[in-house]
């Protein structure tokens, strides 16, 4: 079975019983286990010991990417406790004078906070709610802001812990694989453009515009819908002395020690003899960020800034000694979740052989892939945003989608080349995109609780805004497939006219219906 089309099963097993049980933990260890059935020729026990010597192998593998999440886990308690969070909602609160305003400055902070999806919901929600009831937004529109800005602008940020889960996928020059996907990302960047450009614009139709009326009208800001979500875990009291620089100048820490760290990494550590100094890898900034092992150098680079943050509060007094260490416990298990789902990805991933080993995929499709018509080749970014939607939309998870995906598509395109990166940005937008319309989805969840909307009206409110952009990414990504050999410039440019025309066009479409309705 090793090298044959057998090498895929497990992937195939993960993702039917995900599809048929909605249990993504489950289906992720059943595949792995079949997979080392194959392997094993059909020894149970000895299938057992292929399976945890598999994960020891890949989970030992990115040791570095899950420190960083659990220190990101643990830096956004943090923030949490400073009252930086709570600080920028009530200053935000008196400066902001229109509704426009308010929702402008939800999708900023939206934005800002890029470091990790499930901090940006329940810290964007709690924060800015305040503000947006003020000016009658109607909560199914705070919810959509803050979900449409969570995981879409994870996605696109270089220094994240989805950005550390993507890298791990990949081969040592991941993180720099990864922010080349970044501009052909169809589906995450014009979703950040479409919340801009809907708040400002006053762009509103089907249900939300509906729920944005009786809002406005009646001051019933949950436009008559019960059942609503228990608010926020309230068990982490923000410092009432905390100010909008607690939450400002720790987000820019992080940043600039991770971005040190890379450069760092990439100019002074040799990975292969695991040692500072003996080797200078490269001769310009450039290259070090080429050189540099994504996943170590997130996790030394967001150390030092959780210990020159924690120092920072403690001289600012607005977190203690103890509430420092006591953020530790309360940052893992904010974290468990991902760290679980990834292991399980990546575990998938070795068994199948993705990048050789094992079943040895990769050498089947090695040996196939001259058979595939070059039509067909050509339609992969296509094929794998469909393929990510369905799965990411019926399990409920954008990581474990591109957990499975991403490394098939790198198996199938060799790794490299203007088409497996457009591949690979098409399976990462069509998984984010699944993820935002699954009513069974964690950031879909956290979304309606951080705007405390009914989880349903949020999910029916936000199904048409999210299918308008998925449906141009999907027609962008058809074209993108035919002129890849035009070279990765050129095919940006003609994607992003492309995408941007349609989006202007339904822009102009939906005013012009707006329009005509209040002409009748």
């Amino acid at each position: 079975m090793v090298g044959t089309f057998w090498a895929f099963v497990p992937a195939i097993v993960a993702i039917v019983l995900a599809l048929v049980t909605k249990q993504v933990y489950v289906s992720l260890f059943l595949g792995i286990f079949v997979g080392a059935m194959f392997y094993a020729g059909g020894n149970p026990l000895e299938a057992l010991g292929t399976l945890y010597t598999v994960m020891s192998e890949q989970v030992g593998g990115n040791a570095p990417i899950i420190v960083f999440l659990v220190v990101l886990g643990i830096f956004v308690v943090l923030l949490q406790k400073s009252g930086g969070a709570k600080a920028y909602g009530e200053w935000a609160g008196s400066k902001i004078k229109s509704k426009s305003g308010a929702l402008g400055a939800t999708a900023a902070l939206g934005c800002l906070i890029f470091v990790d999806d499930y901090f940006n919901c329940l810290t964007v929600g709690s924060v800015m709610r305040p503000v947006t009831d003020k000016f009658k937004v109607s909560h199914s529109k705070l919810a959509w802001i803050i979900d449409s800005t969570a995981a879409p602008v994870c996605i696109i940020a270089p220094i994240s812990s989805w950005a550390a889960a993507v890298s791990g996928y990949l081969d040592g020059d991941g993180l720099v694989v990864f922010m080349s996907t970044i501009p052909f990302n169809i589906y995450a960047i014009l979703t950040l453009i479409m919340v801009f450009a809907f708040c400002f614009m006053k762009v509103d139709f089907g249900k939300m515009k509906k729920n944005e009326k009786i809002a406005e009208t009646t001051g019933d800001l949950n436009a008559g819908e019960t059942d609503l979500p228990t608010d926020e875990d309230n068990s982490i009291v923000a410092n009432v002395k905390g100010k909008v620089r607690h939450l400002l100048v720790p987000v820019i820490i992080l940043i600039v020690c991770c971005i040190g760290g890379m450069i760092y990494s990439g100019f002074f550590y040799d990975w292969d003899l695991g040692a500072y100094g003996k080797v200078v890898q490269s001769s310009n900034v450039i290259e070090a960020f080429s050189n540099c092992d994504a996943g170590t150098s997130l996790a030394i680079g967001s150390t030092i800034a959780l210990v020159i943050v924690s120092i920072y509060y403690m001289i600012e007094k607005v977190v203690s000694f103890k509430e420092i260490t006591g953020s530790f416990t309360q940052g893992f298990k904010t974290m468990v979740p991902a760290i679980l789902i990834l292991c399980f990805a990546w575990t998938i991933s070795g068994i199948m052989g993705a990048k050789g080993g094992y079943l040895d995929a990769q050498a089947f499709v090695q040996s196939n892939m001259e058979k595939i018509p070059a039509a067909v080749q050509s339609l992969f970014p296509a094929i794998f945003f469909i393929l990510a939607c369905g799965i990411a939309f019926s399990t409920g998870t954008s990581w474990g989608t591109f957990g499975v995906l991403v490394p098939i598509a790198v198996t199938l395109l060799g790794g490299s080349g203007t088409m497996v990166i457009l591949t690979m940005s098409a399976t990462l937008g069509g998984a984010v995109f699944g993820d935002h319309v699954s009513p069974i989805s964690d950031t879909t969840i956290l979304a309606s609780t951080g705007g405390n909307c009914n989880h349903v009206d949020h999910v029916k409110t936000q199904l048409p805004y999210a299918g308008i952009i998925a449906i141009i990414a999907f027609i962008v990504y058809v074209i993108a497939g035919f002129i890849s050999t035009m070279g990765s410039v050129l095919t940006a440019l003609i994607m992003w006219a492309i995408a941007l025309v349609l989006f202007a066009g339904v822009v102009v479409f939906i005013k012009f219906i707006q329009k005509k309705k209040s002409n009748e």
